[in-house]
């Protein structure tokens, strides 16, 4: 039996996975296959690149499944005309993800979008439930890209115990198999959103030999840190890092990061030539905590199978169990 939950009933969805809106990485194909899966495939509008986010959304327009575009906010406050864009291509939900929601809110709302927000801690929480989202993500610092500090399984259940049924709550970070399914839905989350999973996948937009490192990965080969904002020359505002696979550029300038601000004029000249030739040993290959987990490429489409079906072998198991034991 499909796991059925508040998030579900919500989304239109067969199963409770949504992709995370990885910046460039999840595009339309990858949005396509994760949605007509079963899951809810969420565009990565990220940055805001116009040109980009247009051809992707008109390749979503014939999509008969359920789907969303995700935009970081405090980019999106710099060309808020990005939302009209969005909102043309009749997403199900709006995802926002670091800043306040609140002026975007009406405008989502008014367009026929669910609002689905991120967060990191209890206020940003409340702030995302005072803008009236419809859904909550708990990050935890496990994830790949930008987040904060507080882990998952500390952060779930206090995001749940505060939206206090009123919205459902989707569980981020470190996740990328049915067993996180399973054991995010007994600290009360109502599904999942993957990120590093699906980077590794076929139709993800990443390159192969970024897709091929994150397969090669242990577990502890990534590292929360400034190290690639700063080499890129694009730092965030706090308390926001990323999380990328440790790399030869990582190693150099951890415990550095002061004299890499002071020669940042060089080191990102050099990043930006090695993001460009795909040179992976310098330039970020943004991964989550879960990559131990991830051995494989396969569709996207196999993915969403995958864990829901072991999450819900996990779950009728222990209702199985509880059932005999009463």
């Amino acid at each position: 039996m499909p796991i059925t939950t508040p998030l579900t009933a919500l989304l239109g969805i067969k199963h409770p996975i949504l992709l995370a809106p990885m910046d460039i990485i999840a595009g339309s194909s990858l949005v396509t296959t994760v949605s007509r899966a079963g899951g809810f495939g969420i565009l990565g509008g990220g940055y805001g690149e116009r040109a980009w986010l247009e051809q992707e959304t008109a390749k979503l327009k014939a999509l008969r499944a359920p789907f969303g575009i995700g935009f970081i906010t405090w980019s999106l406050a710099k060309r808020p005309e990005l939302l009209d864009v969005a909102l043309a291509a009749k997403p199900g939900a709006i995802m926002l993800s670091f800043g306040d929601p609140a002026p975007f809110a009406p405008q989502i709302k008014a367009g026929g979008a669910r609002l689905i927000c991120q967060v990191q801690d209890e206020a940003m929480a409340r702030q995302a439930l005072d803008a009236c989202a419809d859904v909550l993500i708990a990050q935890g610092t496990e994830a790949g890209g930008h987040g904060a500090s507080r882990t998952t399984i500390d952060l779930v259940p206090g995001i749940v115990d505060l939206a206090a049924g009123r919205v459902p709550v989707v569980a981020a970070g470190g996740i990328a198999d049915g067993r996180g399914l399973a054991a995010m839905v007994m600290l009360g989350a109502s599904g999942v959103l993957l990120g590093t999973r699906f980077y590794a996948s076929r139709e993800a937009d990443g390159a192969e030999e970024a897709k091929r490192r994150i397969c090669d990965a242990t577990s502890g080969s990534t590292v929360r840190g400034i190290i690639f904002d700063l080499s890129r020359n694009n730092v965030w505002p706090a308390p926001f890092t990323g999380r990328c696979l440790i790399n030869d550029h990582a190693r150099r300038w951890m415990g550095r990061e002061v004299e890499l601000m002071q020669n940042v004029a060089k080191v990102a000249a050099d990043y930006a030539a090695a993001k460009a030739s795909g040179n992976f040993d310098v330039a970020a290959v943004i991964a989550g905590e879960a990559v131990g987990l991830i051995h494989d490429i396969p569709p996207a489409a196999e993915i969403v199978e995958r864990i829901a079906a072991e999450a819900e072998q996990l779950l009728a198991g222990r209702r199985n169990s509880v059932a005999s034991a009463a």
